[in-house]
């Protein structure tokens, strides 16, 4: 990252180092999409999924978009800093025409701080940006769900922040999927989730699809 940084002197460069991944298991799922890769090609430009479970589950994905080069790109349990960490295995090596991160969930649940997911959200978009300049990204925001309910404040601050952050970005943009998982009463809707009160159903991902459609162009 030095080298790739050292010509520009006249400013400083974009933050780009992060804390040490939040878990080795995560070597194993980069295995497995080197491994899905060489049995089916992946289509060209493809529009790339990535991140924790919320994705990884989407398996719907390419039936929800029928018209789109969809992959999907997601490993259950990761956080925001492990998807800057594994960047090339599942974002820059398809050289995607745009890269759809969620992540945040996890991290806030696991305790860390709203402005350390923005500081994870800054480093991931400055790691594509060194090899994919132009490539748009879309963030999900993080979702409301019934088993971290009391999650909610820290979950609506780090989206705040994300958003603000992303509105100041180029070809980056903010994909709002929370507020409308929220009930009338501001409390995560339950009938979009499984048993687990945590991931989503069909209903749940329908819902997805309809909010990031628009997007996919």
């Amino acid at each position: 990252a030095g080298l790739a940084l050292a010509g520009c002197a006249s400013t400083p460069p974009a933050p780009v180092a992060v804390d040490p991944v939040s878990s080795p298991e995560w070597t194993k799922d980069m295995a497995r999409f080197a491994a899905e890769d060489a049995a089916t090609p992946p289509p060209a430009h493809p529009i790339v999924f990535t991140s924790s479970s919320s994705v990884r589950m989407w398996e719907t994905l390419g039936p929800d978009f029928p018209a789109k080069p969809v992959l999907n790109r997601g490993f259950g349990g990761s956080q925001l800093r492990d998807a800057g960490h594994y960047a090339d295995e599942v974002a820059v090596r398809y050289r995607p025409a745009m890269i759809l991160l969620y992540a945040g969930d996890n991290d806030i649940n696991a305790g860390r701080s709203p402005q350390q997911v923005l500081a994870d959200f800054r480093a991931f978009v400055a790691r594509i940006r060194r090899d994919l300049p132009r490539t748009r990204i879309g963030y999900l925001a993080i979702k409301p769900s019934p088993s971290r309910a009391e999650q909610l404040p820290l979950q609506r601050q780090a989206n705040d922040l994300i958003r603000a952050e992303a509105a100041r970005m180029r070809d980056v943009v903010f994909i709002d999927i929370a507020t409308p998982m929220l009930g009338a009463d501001g409390q995560p809707r339950a009938e979009l989730f499984l048993g687990d009160r945590l991931h989503m159903n069909r209903a749940g991902y329908a819902l997805w699809r309809e909010i990031v459609a628009p997007y996919l162009h």
